[in-house]
């Protein structure tokens, strides 16, 4: 098994001999048996376990097994304990998500420390077949029938190529212990469900089953290659991005055979899921304007394009100008500028460089996104307009309008900024002090 793991490791080019690896040792059968291979094979190898305090004392006699485990083998180790259930509560995430957070955020600390060449973790074939079957179940696109990753940017799994039964065989003929996980006998839990109930169901069907949607997963992983080829391609001619912005040309996606097949491609990495994007496939040839969110992004189905960005988690954050300032660099990049008014002085007509009456201004003033219910009065007018009024007169879309920042002195719109000033604070006869705002990088 140690050939077969080198050959595996040779062929995916996982690591070079000779430089450091950071291994990750829970203390199961996997990560036993990983730790083993590699420093067999010659690998120089330090141990990272986390303690994650979820288990009680068995979370503990964990610890205590790695340690007496790399002291045998005389592998240096390193240890951590974490509060994981407050970083999940804090975090908003699940308990196993936090885990997976926390655990990989310090096996990158550990990368840096040692200069290592990677981080080994302890995946094996049979679990990328659960992973294939659990994506297959949830909605997936070709990528989540190609398994677990043999490489995921500084991760490494040398065991992709082993199974399970074979790892326990490894084991025994070395005589090597390992302590077990209580809830890997749960199934609660949605991979233990697969583990436990749904791969001994097919395995009645057929009793190779394993190896059978391995060989298939192989397969997928040359077919995936091959497809992402044709959609970065496709992508190319039909897409642009810039900054956080990525956007996708309705007209041109419509002229595309399958191109129900393109759009979930492009759009499953930003969250959305083959429900959501067969509704977005439905609004292509609607009404513009509608919106639709996944997690992080949010996607406005325009006139002329799809546009993708991402949702804005501080759109409700109220920023502070204080007087003096000279600049601002969040959340935008501004200049600000006082000085009296000369003869010479001609007020701006640019929508990014604005002049106002210091002497109406009461700071601190304060930086916003724009709210339902908002009004101002905008330059050369006398009456209040409501902002969303406002925004369809100018034909601003609704994404844009969604970006809008306003400049606000005590509860009133200073500067719709990159559109209009208020007419209250514009320059007159009477101004003796300008206030310059200038925008430096455009919305």
């Amino acid at each position: 098994m140690q050939k077969k793991v080198g050959k595996y490791i040779e062929s995916k080019q996982l690591l070079m001999p000779g430089d450091t690896v950071i291994v990750g040792i829970s203390g199961g059968a996997d990560s036993v048996a990983l730790l083993h291979i590699l420093k067999a094979l010659g690998y120089k190898c330090i141990a990272a376990h986390c303690n994650f305090h979820l288990r009680g004392r068995e979370s503990d006699r964990d610890e205590t097994f790695v340690r007496q485990l790399t002291t045998e083998l005389e592998i240096p180790g390193h240890y951590i304990n974490f509060d994981t259930k407050k970083y999940a509560a804090n975090n908003k995430l699940s308990i196993e998500m936090a885990a997976r957070d926390l655990r990989y955020e310090w096996f990158e600390q550990l990368l840096v420390e040692h200069n290592a060449q990677a981080i080994a973790v302890a995946h094996h074939r049979d679990d990328s077949v659960e992973t294939m079957l659990m994506n297959l179940v949830r909605g997936t696109g070709l990528k989540g029938l190609t398994g677990i990753p043999y490489r995921n940017e500084h991760v490494v799994r040398p065991l992709l190529c082993v199974s399970r039964e074979e790892i326990m065989a490894y084991l025994m003929q070395y005589d090597l212990s390992c302590v077990e996980d209580s809830t890997n006998a749960s199934t609660e839990f949605t991979r233990n469900k697969f583990r436990h109930e749904v791969l001994p169901l097919l395995e009645t069907i057929n009793p190779s089953v394993r190896e059978t949607l391995y060989q298939n997963i192989e397969r997928f992983e040359q077919l995936e290659g091959f497809y992402m080829y044709n959609i970065n391609q496709l992508k190319e001619k039909i897409t642009t991005q810039e900054n956080n912005v990525f956007k996708i040309n309705k007209k041109e996606l419509l002229e595309q055979p399958y191109f129900q097949t393109f759009l979930f491609e492009m759009l499953y990495p930003y969250g959305f899921n083959a429900s959501m994007v067969s509704n977005i496939t439905d609004s292509l040839e609607k009404n513009p304007g509608l919106i639709f969110k996944s997690n992080d992004y949010q996607l406005l189905s325009d006139r002329d394009y799809l546009i993708i960005t991402p949702i804005n988690a501080a759109e409700d954050a109220v920023y502070e100008i204080t007087e003096g300032l000279t600049a601002i660099t969040e959340p935008l990049n501004i200049k600000i500028s006082v000085f009296p008014v000369s003869s010479s002085f001609i007020v701006s007509k640019e929508k990014f460089r604005v002049h106002l009456d210091a002497s109406k201004l009461k700071f601190p003033l304060t930086l916003r996104h724009w709210r339902q219910g908002d009004s101002f009065i905008p330059f050369g007018m006398q009456n209040k307009k409501k902002l969303s009024d406002f925004f369809i007169d100018e034909k601003i879309s609704r994404f844009n309008k969604d970006e809008c920042w306003l400049l606000l002195s005590g509860n009133e719109i200073v500067w719709v900024i990159g559109y209009r000033t208020d007419n209250r604070y514009r320059v007159s006869r009477e101004t003796t002090k300008i206030v310059e705002f200038e925008l430096k990088k455009h919305i």
